[in-house]
C-alpha cells in the first residue's frame, strides 16, 4: 500500500500543475490545513532536482501568504468570537496575560514553528491573536519557512539520489519517522 502512495505521489510530483497543487497545500497549511507541504515538495524535488529552488520558493512565498491568512484569522476570530467567550468564562485576565508573554517570545515562536515540524498555523493565529506587530511576523516568517524550505530543497538538489534510494528501500520506516513527528507535532500543540 505505501508503496503505491509513494509511486502516485511521485507521478504526481512531476505533473505540469505540481507548483499550483504546492502553492495551495503551503497556503492552507499555514493557516488551517494538517498536511505540511512538505509531503509534495520532497518528491518533487526528487522527481526533478533542477527545479529545487523554484519549488523551494514556491512553497516559501504561498506558505507566508497562507500565514498572513492565518494572522487575520486570528485578529479577526479573537475580536469577534474569541474574546466574549473568554470574557464570559471570566478568562480575559488570563488572555491578557498569555497575549504579552507570547509577544515577549514571538519572534522565537514564529521562528521555531517555521522551521520545524511544529505546527505553523497555530503560532499564525496566535500571532494574529495577540497583536504581534504584523512586520516581525513577516519578516520571521520569511526567514522561518525560508530556512526550512531552502534546506531541505539543498539536501534534496545535493543528495537526491541516495536519499530517493534511502526512502524506496525503507518507505515503511520513512512513513513511521514522518508520522511520529507530525504527531509529536500535535501534542506539543496541544500541551504547550
Amino acid at each position: 500500500m505505501l508503496t503505491g502512495l509513494y509511486n502516485w505521489t511521485m507521478r504526481l510530483a512531476d505533473h505540469p500543475r505540481a507548483l499550483l497543487v504546492l502553492a495551495v497545500v503551503s497556503f492552507a497549511e499555514s493557516s488551517f490545513f494538517p498536511i505540511p507541504p512538505d509531503v509534495l515538495m520532497i518528491p518533487m524535488i526528487l522527481a526533478r532536482p533542477s527545479r529545487a529552488w523554484l519549488i523551494a520558493l514556491v512553497a516559501l512565498v504561498s506558505s507566508v501568504l497562507g500565514g498572513l491568512f492565518g494572522y487575520a484569522i486570528g485578529s479577526l476570530a479573537f475580536e469577534e468570537i474569541g474574546q466574549p467567550i473568554l470574557a464570559s468564562l471570566g478568562k480575559a485576565d488570563a488572555m491578557a496575560e498569555f497575549s504579552t508573554k507570547f509577544n515577549d517570545f514571538g519572534f522565537w515562536a514564529v521562528l521555531g514553528a517555521g522551521v520545524t515540524p511544529f505546527p505553523f498555523k497555530v503560532i499564525t493565529i496566535m500571532s494574529g491573536w495577540t497583536g504581534m506587530p504584523l512586520a516581525t511576523f513577516v519578516a520571521t516568517s520569511i526567514l522561518a519557512r525560508g530556512i526550512r524550505f531552502f534546506l531541505v530543497a539543498a539536501l534534496l538538489w545535493k543528495f537526491g539520489e541516495p536519499v530517493r534510494d534511502f526512502i524506496e528501500k525503507r518507505l515503511g520506516l520513512v512513513a513511521t519517522a514522518f508520522l511520529l513527528l507530525l504527531f509529536g507535532g500535535f501534542l506539543i500543540v496541544r500541551y504547550l
